[in-house]
């Protein structure tokens, strides 16, 4: 679904990644682990098409996106759940959900999104700047899959949430693979990664320097909590 070979990115004359590679297939869940500053957030958006300097090659379903322009990614099914949310805080919750455009035939309609996130049902009427992290994060995730992605792109899903509102996007991540669509995860909470991934990629100082399975994953976990920093 997802084959990125050679990844190289730039800030200026800084670079960022180092000839990252990276693979999701359909139904898979891919975490993307590393510390603050290691280039995941760089790296997701190389992928959605949101920095300029980059070298390599994105294929996406089996084309070159590398090239392409964001809003063209997205109508390809590329869906993105941006770390800040990016929740129209003017808009209810609901015209947040029926804003984006539908990409394709696996878009959820409103009633399975109100099935799965209760809470937007309840506050649906309500605008994006009096919800909480938590439903505005819940908000951004039903948001994508309204719009029918094939692959979504979670950077941070679970960053300064409760645990019982991470526990429910961990079950919404395995619902979405049920459906055969691909996620790769930003992700440094390991804990949450090991409950809801079948591969990780450990990124550091804008290089992959590990790829391991999950059971390999959970079998290190306190030696990467400790590489993490965590």
């Amino acid at each position: 679904m997802l084959e990125v070979t050679g990844l190289q990115a730039w800030y200026g004359q800084a670079q960022a990644l180092h000839g990252v590679d990276v693979r999701v297939g359909a139904g898979e869940v891919v975490a993307l682990a590393g510390r603050n500053g290691a280039g995941k957030t760089t790296t997701v958006r190389c992928l959605i098409g949101l920095h300029a300097q980059v070298r390599g090659t994105v294929r996406f379903l089996g084309r070159d996106v590398t090239r392409m322009p964001a809003h063209q990614r997205a109508r390809a099914g590329m869906g993105w759940v941006q770390d800040d949310r990016g929740i129209y805080a003017s808009l209810t919750v609901e015209e947040n959900l029926l804003l984006p455009p539908t990409v394709s035939d696996r878009a959820w309609p409103l009633d399975r999104v109100y099935e799965a996130f209760p809470v937007l049902a309840e506050r649906r009427k309500a605008s994006g700047t009096t919800l909480s992290g938590g439903e505005q994060q819940m908000l951004a995730i039903a948001r994508a899959l309204r719009t029918g992605a094939r692959l979504l792109l979670m950077d941070e899903p679970s960053e300064g949430l409760a645990p019982v509102v991470v526990a429910r996007i961990g079950t919404i991540i395995r619902e979405i693979k049920a459906t055969g669509a691909g996620v790769l995860l930003i992700e440094q909470n390991v804990k949450f990664a090991a409950t809801v991934a079948d591969r990780h990629y450990l990124l550091s100082q804008g290089r992959i320097v590990e790829t391991l399975d999950n059971s390999e994953f959970r079998r290190r976990e306190g030696e990467l909590l400790k590489h993490l920093g965590i």
